[in-house]
């Protein structure tokens, strides 16, 4: 009986979009370094990747360019809302903690914190 070669594909779509198979890894990943100029070698490294999964993720980029850079588009727009919204949240949750009155017992603790801020804006200067 012969077996046949199982080979499993290198680039999958996920609920996270397209992915290096094995991993975690988005293709978008990949492209954020990419265009940050980073060396397919020093991406590999910083994914802990193979030899293998950093060639197929550049080939597969290569060869499907026109769809990958839309997703691509369409991803980092995603990314922009999520992190919109948050900024958003977080300042209305940090203007309320702001107002806050401050507890007695960490009057020393704030004191100290508006002196090295002092020191830091005037070491900016």
């Amino acid at each position: 009986m012969m077996s046949t070669p199982t080979e499993q594909p290198a680039i999958i779509r996920t609920e996270r979009g397209l992915t290096i198979s094995g991993t975690r890894i988005s293709i978008y990943d990949v492209i954020d370094f990419l265009k940050a100029q980073y060396p397919p070698l020093l991406i590999r490294d910083k994914f802990n990747l193979t030899n293998a999964q950093i060639e197929a993720a550049l080939s597969y980029i290569e060869v499907n360019q026109v769809q990958v850079e839309a997703e691509y588009a369409e991803v980092l727009q995603t990314r922009q809302e999520i992190r919109q919204y948050w900024e958003d949240r977080n300042r209305q949750r940090f203007a309320k903690i702001a107002a806050m009155p401050r507890k007695l017992e960490h009057s020393a603790l704030w004191a100290k914190l508006e002196e090295q801020k002092a020191r830091r804006i005037a070491q900016q200067q």
